[in-house]
């Protein structure tokens, strides 16, 4: 008796089993019966393809979708089936699944119209196999392959929010800020439509992210911030949320909006209890801030939060740098360039170039003598504005009463006066 090797015996029998079922699959398309006996049969069919081994399942399956997406083939017939067939594909390993379904795709294009339903549970599964592989980028474009405004299928209002904004994440994770933006501003317009919760805070979630990105950093303090209060998340997120609107405060650039931001989180008790609040604190009672005291921080920040800008320095030097000068303004009438350089440990060409900046735009009070090299600090006299501002406030009423005792009765403007007066 001769005896094959077992690969050709696996061989064999697969090739066996193909033919097999390509026999069923011949016999299924010139099948006269009626359609709900011919879906009945490609149901059974694909059942019995999908208890094959593995080693012949792929083949089996690939077969299978081929014959059901030809023309040949009602599409009353062949849209049901495939709907069991996406249903399927979710139950089988990874690799089997991925495999199956890129080939899938590539069958069903030149009919993707007839098949946008099926086609759109593909793309999603796909999807979510490519994110267990962090394989982002992958993930993310086969999701764009869905349809959503153009296709003849309506999808509500939360599938194509949860899908742009589930674009816009996969993009975060590949560090696409542009691409991730582009559909979180699509999300936006559907924003209002949904009255889905959670769908909401997915929303606030990815656009923070995006503004974090895109180095917008107090637009996306007050998004985190306004995420820690959602007693909807859960509590840890809740204290992600606020660590994470601690950390965009701090990179921010110093000025008013910074200031009120950080007067917000540092009257918020729950910053207590992070550990970026020493800087925090020092940030909010405007004390200088040396380089040694960030490298704590540093190691808080995310891999785009460390980025180097034009100028050579990293966000985080850049903002300590500019809460520095600003500190600086309010301990000094005037500083030598020189000297404002060894506080800022910066080069003196360098520190005058930021403080020349800040002042041009409106962030920090002051003006610069190029010929003296030095930097003048205009202290804003807060109590004197205020005094005024109670003046004027005063003179207003006192017409006010004025007026009113000239169009009433003698008694009552006595009244009044004696009310005034006490």
């Amino acid at each position: 008796m001769i005896e094959f090797p077992a690969n050709q015996t696996n061989a064999c029998h697969s090739v066996n089993m193909a033919s097999n079922v390509r026999e069923k699959l011949a016999a299924l398309s010139k099948h006269s019966g009626s359609h709900k006996d011919r879906t009945e049969k490609y149901r059974k069919l694909l059942e019995t393809i999908l208890k094959k081994p593995s080693s012949n399942l792929v083949e089996g399956l690939k077969l299978f979708v081929e014959a059901l997406v030809n023309e040949n083939v009602s599409l009353v017939i062949s849209r049901q089936v495939l709907v069991d067939f996406c249903n399927h594909l979710t139950q089988l390993p990874d690799d089997v699944a991925e495999d199956v379904a890129q080939f899938t795709l590539e069958k069903v294009q030149s009919r993707v119209i007839s098949f946008e339903e099926q086609v759109a549970l593909i793309r999603q599964h796909l999807a979510s196999i490519f994110e267990r592989k962090q394989m982002w980028k992958e993930a993310a474009n086969i999701l764009v392959g869905i349809p959503l405004e153009t296709a003849q299928k309506q999808y509500t209002s939360d599938y194509k929010l949860e899908t742009y904004l589930k674009i816009a994440r996969l993009y975060l994770e590949d560090e696409d800020p542009v691409q991730a933006e582009a559909y979180i501003n699509r999300a936006s317009l559907l924003q209002s439509d949904s009255s889905n919760e959670e769908l909401q805070i997915y929303y606030k979630v990815c656009y923070a992210r995006v503004l974090d990105f895109r180095r917008k950093f107090i637009e996306a303090a007050q998004r985190y911030n306004e995420l820690s209060y959602k007693t909807i998340v859960a509590e840890q997120e809740r204290m992600t949320a606020l660590r994470n609107a601690v950390i965009c405060t701090i990179l921010a650039s110093a000025g008013q909006q910074r200031s009120r931001m950080l007067a917000t989180l540092f009257k918020d008790e729950r910053c207590q209890q992070l550990p970026a609040y020493g800087i925090l604190e020092k940030m909010y009672l405007d004390r200088i801030i040396r380089s040694g005291e960030l490298q704590e921080f540093a190691q808080m920040l995310q891999v785009h939060q460390k980025a180097t800008m034009a100028d050579g320095s990293t966000i985080l030097a850049h903002a300590v740098i500019e809460h520095n000068l600003l500190s600086a303004s309010k301990l000094y009438n005037n500083i030598s360039f020189e000297e404002l350089g060894s506080l800022l440990e910066i080069p003196p060409s360098k520190a005058e170039k930021i403080a020349s900046r800040m002042i041009s735009e409106g962030r920090m009070n002051g003006c610069i003598d190029q010929i003296d090299c030095t930097v003048h600090f205009e202290a804003r006299e807060a109590l004197p504005n205020w005094d005024k501002q109670i003046q004027s406030l005063c003179f207003q009423a006192n017409n006010i009463i004025e007026k009113i005792a000239a169009h009433v009765p003698d008694w009552m403007a006595k009244t009044m006066d004696e009310t005034m007066t006490t």
